[in-house]
Formats: C-alpha cells, sequence, structure tokens
C-alpha cells in the first residue's frame, strides 16, 4: 500500500506506523481490534496529518467509522476490489482474515458490488505465516493455507495476501483483484481537494523530522519493528 502512495505521490512526506507485534488483526474480537486501531491513531492525530490511509481491511471494515467519526483529518480505508472483480464472472470469491470475512463492512460491499456471484472465504492463520515469513515465502506452505475452491476471480482481502498475489494467481488459475490502485488513487484525489494542501504539508514536515530520529527521505517509520518494516518496503515493496 505504501509503495502504492508513493509512486503516485512522491513528492509528499509519509509516515508509516505499524504494529508487527499485534498484527495480523484478522483473528482479533472487533473490541480488540477498535482498541488497538484507536491507540495508533491517537499517535497519528499527534503528527497533524494532511491524511491517513488504512492499510488494513480487518481495521477498515471492523471500525473505519468510529475512526473518522473521532479523529478530524480524512481517513482512506482500503477495501477489496469486489466490483471490478465480479463485473464479469460467474464466481467471484474474496480471501479474506476472520475478522474480515464476518464483518458487516464485508457484507455490505458483497451485497453492494457482488452481483450475487460473490462469496468471502476466511483463511485462517495465513497473514500471520506471510507475517512471519516475508522475506522466505514458501508456496508450498501456502498452497496448504489457501482454500480449495474454483473461481473465475479472486479478491484479496487482506493486505498482507498482496505479497502472494502471484503464487494465489498460479492456484486458481484467474484473475487476481487487490484494492491497492483504488486506495491510492482516492488518497490522491482526497489531497488534491485540500485546499492550501501544498502549504500545510511543508509544515508538517519540518514537524515530521523533528519528531523521528529514523527516517529515508520519502518514509518515517514509526512503532512496530522499525528494521523489518524498512527492510519490507526496500526488498519486497519498491522492488515491484
Amino acid at each position: 500500500m505504501l509503495g502504492e502512495c508513493i509512486k503516485r505521490i512522491p513528492n509528499k512526506q509519509f509516515v508509516y506506523f505499524a504494529d508487527n507485534f499485534n498484527v495480523p488483526y484478522g483473528n482479533y474480537s472487533e473490541e480488540k481490534i477498535l482498541i488497538l486501531a484507536n491507540k495508533i491513531f491517537s499517535e497519528i492525530q499527534q503528527y497533524n496529518p494532511i491524511a491517513a490511509v488504512i492499510a488494513c481491511n480487518t481495521v477498515t471494515a471492523v471500525c473505519i467509522e468510529y475512526l473518522r467519526n473521532k479523529y478530524s483529518f480524512p481517513i482512506i480505508g482500503i477495501q477489496p476490489a469486489i466490483k471490478p472483480a465480479a463485473k464479469n464472472c460467474r464466481r467471484c470469491v474474496v480471501l479474506a482474515t476472520p475478522a474480515t470475512a464476518h464483518s458487516t463492512g464485508i457484507c455490505r460491499l458483497v451485497e453492494r458490488f457482488g452481483r450475487g456471484v460473490t462469496d468471502v472465504v476466511a483463511c485462517d492463520k495465513l497473514a500471520a505465516y506471510i507475517e512471519n515469513n516475508v522475506f522466505d515465502l514458501n508456496k508450498e506452505k501456502i498452497y496448504d493455507f489457501l482454500p480449495d475452491i474454483k473461481a473465475e476471480s479472486i479478491v484479496l482481502g487482506c493486505t498482507h495476501y498482496t505479497y502472494i498475489k502471484q503464487i494465489v494467481k498460479e492456484k486458481y488459475g484467474c484473475s487476481v483483484f487487490d484494492g491497492m490502485c483504488g486506495t491510492a488513487e482516492r488518497l490522491c484525489s482526497v489531497l488534491n481537494n485540500i485546499e492550501e494542501c501544498e502549504t500545510d504539508n511543508i509544515e508538517n514536515e519540518s514537524k515530521l523530522l523533528k519528531k523521528t530520529e529514523l527516517y529515508l527521505p520519502e518514509v518515517i517509520f514509526k512503532g512496530g519493528d522499525e528494521w523489518k518494516n524498512e527492510r519490507v518496503f526496500k526488498e519486497v515493496v519498491m522492488s515491484k
């Protein structure tokens, strides 16, 4: 997600808040997800951001409305790309974490854009495997986590799953969709509609650089395993 945003908006400074020590959120209760997300957003608020992007389908599905009501800055959530995936097929399947799969948010998306041909399947422990093995993913082990289904299109309903997009495509032999590009485009639109965006951003950048010791020219990494997040960004995300 971060890489897609930077590719479209390279002249802005980004702060990447991670929660490696708690993710993936997909097996938590809605109450715990809300507590964890609220804690991170209270830290984000201190940076006076122009906007924030939730790079987690579970957090988006479970508590984005709560976060939008509580915080004054624009919050963009990532959602599974159900609409384009279901457009011209007879069976579309969304692969998601248990929390996302059972959320009201994903049910609404399926009802609105699924055309009556879309199912949601929970992939227990897949996100955790990817998180713990992101630099050494094993295709055979990943196959064990993926359900035995037939589909004409697959939607990745978890941002962790984007790291195995090609493996998913090979297993099911069909088109695979995610919400990365759509979310990045939405961020561009929001920024373009904010008055005095450039002036506000310069002021924010000055504050950000004073508040951190670890940063790259484009990104500041905060929270979680900062070394791991920076390495993922350099080796996995920006290499694509």
